[in-house]
């Protein structure tokens, strides 16, 4: 295992000296603020690859990482809120280390007053505060290491500091060893979790969305060791992989959604509700299984006090649920592009219903699921469930839960992002609690191709990278490559994880790259690194290996550093004094970041042609001539005339001799 965690340093101090040197000058007053040696600097990579990860995007022969199973039984007791869980985890260790200790995940541990989430919270709270001054977090009722030979358990020696869990291990957990930990515990699920579990109220009864529900392995790699940043709100999940089983124990009015395969749905379901399920499995158009007439009425429930639901995940980081007698609950078939079926799914209340709102909630899911399933690689799980409740967007493996205020554009907008996360991170796994513009920009950029391609683009709207960026760009404190947590939220968060890095791919494939070049590339990345762990550099390197081109000016000035783009037309002279012989125009990049050009150019005779000009065009400097055979009075010269850049002062990308 060699020390990547070194190298990152002094890439980052290499970054953060070049960034020093770069900052904001007087572009607009003066002189360019561009040096080429900065943007086409040649050391970019820290280390060269290796045979965990390669120079060329991928996972090495000897690419390594440990998995966890999980067994989870809990039970929900609506009069107080509470869930009663039992845990028994098989991690398996693949690494080439032995492990003394393991680290695992206790992220309900936010909701006690005394978390570090909670003490970061400033005084104007926002959407992670915890909001009524919730006291929770988990109450561990025992911690066992159980003896694989013998299945009995002995009390493990753990160390709880704040949302991390530390067990000592009687013997070190050697490379390809097996450990098994039983956890019992118990929780109060907050009414707000931190906009990603809670509960809401209806007419018709709570509505509980379950996350973060059962401890869970901190990820082990060859990157930093234990990932242990503890969650603080803002940055989400790192995880490993390997299969869940879990069983939800419930009064019997309830409906439970939740991640993966329903394996029980004779015992939960009344012999109408089961035959419509079965429709709606291969149903092309939305089939009610519980309609809203039947919420409020009787018998559509089994009679039973109380029934188990089974579910189980394979393959999988994680896994969610929700729970109310509220819900109303309709499906449809999903077809994917290798033949297989799965099974789009919505639970909401009768407040939400209608066709306005989430009558069409399956309907999106279908839509949404199908095309990135075409587009990128094929949804892993058997069911997509859509869950109205009080989180405002969050996405777990197979179920995301979105607000129940949701209408419209809104709903298919929030719905299509949060199934989007099923493929960053939850099939391509990075490390979110540090690199959040991998899941959340990457997403964002899928979003917006999803948008044209769904119901012959109902819901896209063409909007400009200037447009979309605007003045939030110019003014950034932090670049891309921030933690999260760091970022400020009501300013800058938004951007930096969502916007900016959905933006920069776009650039990419409409700019830089081209459609053809770019999807292939992407499309390498998100399989190569499918259900594994990605650095930010395996990222890169894929890229550039897939398209054939190199990017690294683009990573250093977009993602590394806050580089802002300033393109111009400065001149226009005849060759010869006459316009019939053609003209030599001149352009400049007056900023750190250099791009490719277009360069609009229209003539008094009617004639408009367009110019386009590689990035390289700035290695050796911040001026650029070229001859344009022009054969008339030349009456406008535009650089970048679809403003897809966006250039800090737009008010020189037009020259009119």
């Amino acid at each position: 295992m060699r020390n990547v965690l070194g190298l990152l340093a002094l890439s980052a101090l290499l970054l953060s000296q070049q960034a020093a040197k770069a900052q904001p000058g007087n572009a607009q007053s003066g002189a360019p603020n561009y040096d080429p040696h900065d943007a086409f600097a040649p050391l970019f990579y820290p280390a060269y690859g290796d045979d965990v990860r390669t120079a060329a995007g991928t996972p090495g022969p000897k690419y390594w990482q440990n998995s966890a199973d999980y067994k989870v039984d809990a039970s929900l007791d609506p009069d107080t809120h509470g869930v009663t869980g039992a845990v028994t985890i098989t991690y398996k260790n693949n690494s080439p280390v032995d492990l003394p200790f393991v680290w695992l995940q206790m992220d309900q541990n936010i909701y006690s007053l005394k978390s570090r989430g909670v003490a970061i919270t400033d005084l104007s709270g926002g959407r992670w505060a915890n909001k009524d001054q919730f006291d929770g977090g988990y109450d561990l009722q025992s911690v066992e290491i159980i003896n694989p030979a013998t299945n009995k358990g002995a009390k493990g020696d753990y160390l709880i500091s704040d949302t991390r869990m530390q067990v000592k291990l009687p013997a070190a957990l050697k490379t390809g060893g097996v450990l098994k930990l039983k956890i019992a515990y118990h929780f109060i699920v907050p009414q707000y979790g931190t906009d990603r579990c809670g509960r809401l109220e209806t007419k018709n009864g709570w509505i509980y969305e379950v996350a973060q529900w059962y401890p869970r392995m901190c990820v082990f790699d060859n990157v930093v060791g234990w990932n242990t940043l503890p969650y603080l709100g803002q940055g989400e999940f790192y995880l490993e992989y390997g299969n869940i089983e879990y069983n939800v124990n419930v009064p019997s009015d309830m409906l439970v959604g939740g991640s993966g395969e329903l394996l029980n749905p004779a015992e939960v379901l009344t012999p109408t509700q089961l035959k419509r399920y079965n429709e709606a499995k291969a149903s092309e158009k939305t089939v009610a299984i519980r309609s809203a007439d039947e919420v409020t009425g009787s018998g559509s429930r089994p009679a039973a006090k109380r029934l188990t639901w089974r579910f189980k995940c394979t393959n999988t980081r994680d896994v969610a649920w929700a729970a109310s007698k509220a819900f109303i609950w309709d499906g449809a078939r999903i077809d994917l592009p290798s033949g297989k079926k799965a099974m789009a799914q919505s639970l909401y209340p009768v407040e939400s219903a209608g066709d306005s709102a989430w009558g069409r909630s399956t309907e999106y899911v279908k839509g949404c699921l199908e095309f990135y399933s075409k587009y990128l690689y094929e949804f892993s799980y058997p069911a997509a469930t859509n869950v109205a409740g009080i989180v405002g967007g969050m996405e777990y493996p197979g179920i995301v839960f979105c607000s129940s205020r949701s209408r419209k554009n809104g709903l298919w907008g929030v719905t299509r992002h949060e199934f989007g996360h099923n493929w960053f991170p939850m099939i391509v796994g990075s490390n979110e609690r540090k690199y959040s513009w991998m899941d959340e920009g990457f997403n964002t950029y899928i979003n917006t191709v999803a948008d044209s391609a769904f119901n012959n683009g109902e819901y896209f709207r063409p909007v400009t990278s200037r447009e979309r960026l605007a003045r939030p760009y110019f003014n950034l404190g932090n670049p891309m490559l921030t933690i999260p947590d760091q970022e400020p939220q009501r300013t800058e968060w938004g951007t930096l994880s969502y916007t900016k890095p959905g933006t920069g791919l776009e650039l990419l494939r409409e700019e830089v790259l081209g459609k053809e070049r770019f999807d292939y590339a992407f499309r390498y990345y998100v399989h190569q690194w499918a259900f594994k762990h990605p650095t930010p550099y395996d990222f890169f390197h894929a890229m550039e290996n897939a398209s054939g081109e190199t990017l690294d000016w683009f990573w250093r000035g977009w993602i590394f550093n806050n580089w802002k783009i300033d393109q111009a037309v400065t001149g226009v002279e005849y060759t010869g004094g006459d316009p019939s012989k053609g003209a030599t125009i001149t352009i400049e990049t007056r900023e750190k970041l250099p791009m490719p050009v277009t360069v609009q150019v229209k003539e008094d005779n009617g004639t408009t042609n367009r110019v386009k000009l590689p990035v390289e065009i700035w290695e050796k400097g911040a001026i650029w001539k070229f001859h344009y055979s022009s054969t008339g009075k030349i009456t406008e010269v535009t650089i970048d005339p679809d403003q897809r850049y966006p250039d800090s002062d737009p008010t020189n990308n037009t020259f009119k001799p």
